[in-house]
């Protein structure tokens, strides 16, 4: 049986925030093939990992439809402020992140999604859990907003897996994360 991977990643500006200053997502091109990646990614994806402001705000948003074709087992809300979480079969996660999701990749499944700004990311990246990272660079220059990363007390070296343009002068990247980089 394969080893679950823990991927990370999403739609980002050239210059690295996944939203903007005010929270907007309005710059995200959607394409048949995006949709082809992400149709790809889901369908081995059953647990998804997402910070307090994700959360908050898919909240807000409407929160997490069904996705024909996706199964998903399990959300973990990570949260040291939150007291509570509501959804089907989601779950709030207030210890340590990194000792939590090591324990999660150790148990039979599928692969894991992380959905999250950089705060969260940065901190698993930090604890060494992420396996891969896959971005969907869009060609706009937001100037601020939610990064994708923030400041590391260390380098993460990564290895390219997939490189390619898509629809709407987007270009798809697709990284490993190496294993120099999640050790301890």
């Amino acid at each position: 049986m394969a080893k679950r991977k823990v991927i990370y990643g999403g739609a980002c500006s050239l210059d690295g925030f996944f939203a903007g200053k005010d929270g907007a997502i309005d710059w995200i091109r959607f394409s048949k093939d995006v949709e082809d990646i992400m149709r790809k990614s889901w369908a081995a994806t059953d647990t998804i990992l997402l910070g307090r402001r994700t959360y908050e705000f898919a909240l807000a948003a409407g929160g997490g439809g069904e996705m024909p074709g996706v199964t998903i087992n399990k959300s973990y809300v990570f949260s040291r402020t939150l007291t509570s979480v509501t959804g089907k079969d989601t779950e709030l996660v207030t210890g340590d992140a990194g000792e939590f999701v090591r324990k999660l990749k150790a148990q039979p499944g599928k692969d894991i999604v992380v959905m999250s700004g950089g705060n969260f990311a940065t901190s698993l990246l930090q604890a060494g859990v992420i396996d891969e990272i896959g971005l969907n660079i869009h060609p706009v220059l937001l100037g601020g907003g939610v990064p994708a990363f923030l400041t590391q007390e260390k380098r993460v070296k990564l290895e390219l897996i997939e490189c390619r343009p898509l629809q709407g002068d987007c270009v798809f990247v697709n990284y490993r994360v190496k294993q120099e980089s999640r050790r301890i």
